[in-house]
């Protein structure tokens, strides 16, 4: 049986990724230490010649595979954001995997096939194949997360991720075959109709509908589901954190609209509820644990927990049914501006901590930054632009994201959560700002401390585009809310 050639020009981007991962494989054994740069300047390239593939099909939307993947522009807005946390990801790892001697190409190889199981998500209309696309995305995670081999830390976080993403995919599966077993097949179409003649009330419709949340849950870090998150985050290398941060979250909350919005879009009674009270949870625990954290890497692991559930603050909005249409479209499109915007000043303030070497050891308690804009003024300026940025302080861009979540919720009649959220994003200003605060206006605790910073052309560059986005998305996010609302699904 041979494939339409149709149906593999669908999917030339996936295609040239894993080509390219593959080649990174094989090659790595065969390049000289000193040549290894090479590597990811090729698998940069990769990402270019997809992201030209990507935005010359924004307009259509086209299935392929018998309906188990479709290219429409929510599909390509996402991808747009994953080549470009990729591409950034390996700019920053340049630098910091020399600093850390983990110079191995084959650190890009799975950067990559993590990539293209991302790419499988957000473009996935059945459930089997988010599911596959989720799990080649988890265990290049897994692999990534232990790469510091010879730190137990590292392991560690490893291990946890690994046992505990097992446990979150057995449970989605096991949804999956309960909705299969309900509806007869895994599209999200032939369930959405199923959903529809089955009604409301049915057992096991209910039952695989709260084991897919458990799944994304976990995949998104939302509370009860985060426990993995602040230990995975510490232990990792700071650049798989980064990526892993915005990325992994980045895909998962884009399946996880697809799946809701139309495959389950007939239970928004049901699972508006659940994600409220998700929502809520995530929110709280996030923001306050945050307040007592002395690590900046486990203080960020609580603020991506934190800015999940600020983002849910879109989907419970995109799923209130007593909202109209165009406010439920707001929610959705407010979810794809944060994310976005989420993006930025996350990657930006990892890629500062990577930077910060104190004798060649990682600067990664709050401690360590003590001074810093007395001996590093424009690290020290970049930290506190990314750190303001997520405080959601103006005129940075994230001020910009939680006002369109926040009047996203006004608009559905639910000005109640818009005040919660104001409210922990006010809890939010004390430990983002803590961090300026001790690099501002705390003295080193030795005297005469030196802080090297790994520092490269090519780092430099990565972030001043992160800086950019926070600063010009901030002042004109007029483009960035146009892409993102003619990009949205069109609800169920």
């Amino acid at each position: 049986m041979t494939l339409p050639l149709s149906d593999l020009v669908a999917i030339l981007p996936e295609l040239i990724v894993i080509g390219a991962a593959c080649l990174v494989f094989a090659l790595d054994p065969l390049t000289p230490p000193s040549r290894k740069d090479w590597l990811a300047w090729f698998s940069v390239a990769a990402l270019a010649a997809c992201a030209y593939l990507t935005v010359s099909r924004m307009d259509t939307s086209v299935s392929a595979f018998s309906n188990l993947v479709i290219l429409d522009p929510f599909a390509g807005f996402w991808k747009l954001l994953l080549y470009g946390v990729t591409g950034f990801t390996i700019l920053l790892s340049l630098a910091y995997l020399k600093a850390e001697r983990l110079n191995l190409g084959e650190y890009y190889g799975f950067i990559l096939l993590s990539l293209v199981g991302m790419m499988v998500m957000v473009s996935a209309a059945d459930l089997l194949t988010i599911y596959l696309g989720m799990e080649l995305m988890s265990l290049s995670l897994y692999v990534l997360a232990g790469f510091k081999r010879f730190e137990a830390r590292s392991l560690e976080a490893a291990a946890k991720y690994f046992v505990l993403g097992a446990f979150s995919s057995g449970m989605m599966l096991y949804g999956i075959s309960l909705l299969y077993g309900a509806s007869g097949s895994t599209r999200l179409s032939a369930i959405a109709v199923a959903v529809t003649t089955r009604g409301l009330d049915d057992p096991m419709l209910t039952l695989a509908m709260i084991l897919l949340i458990v799944g994304f849950g976990f995949k998104i870090a939302a509370v009860p589901f985060h426990m993995w998150t602040p230990d995975v985050y510490e232990g990792s290398p700071t650049s798989v954190t980064a990526f892993m941060a915005v990325a992994s979250k980045a895909a998962s909350f884009a399946a996880f609209l697809r799946v809701f919005l139309e495959g389950l879009g007939g239970l928004k009674a049901n699972w508006y509820v659940l994600f409220l009270i998700l929502c809520l949870a995530t929110l709280a625990l996030g923001n306050v644990v945050a307040i007592v954290q002395t690590n900046i890497k486990r203080m960020l692991a609580y603020s991506s927990i934190a800015n999940a559930g600020y983002a849910l603050i879109g989907v419970v909005v995109s799923g209130y049914v007593p909202a109209d249409r165009a406010a439920q479209a707001f929610g959705l499109s407010s979810v794809m501006l944060y994310l976005t915007i989420y993006a930025f000043m996350t990657l930006g303030a990892f890629a500062v901590i990577a930077m910060l070497r104190k004798g060649g050891v990682e600067g990664d308690e709050i401690k360590d930054y003590a001074g810093l804009a007395k001996r590093q003024p424009v690290a020290a300026f970049l930290m506190l632009a990314f750190m303001a940025s997520l405080a959601g302080i103006p005129p940075t861009a994230g001020f910009i994201g939680k006002f369109y979540l926040f009047m996203a919720a006004v608009k559905a009649d639910l000005a109640w959560l818009a005040v919660v959220g104001v409210l922990f994003a006010a809890v939010s200003a004390y430990y983002y700002l803590r961090v300026v605060m001790v690099m501002y206006m705390q003295e080193p605790e030795a005297a005469g401390v030196e802080s090297r910073l790994m520092t490269s052309p090519v780092l430099a560059v990565a972030l001043a585009c992160a800086f950019a986005g926070v600063l010009v998305f901030g002042l004109y996010p007029n483009p960035l809310v146009s892409f993102a609302t003619q990009a949205i699904l069109v609800l169920k």
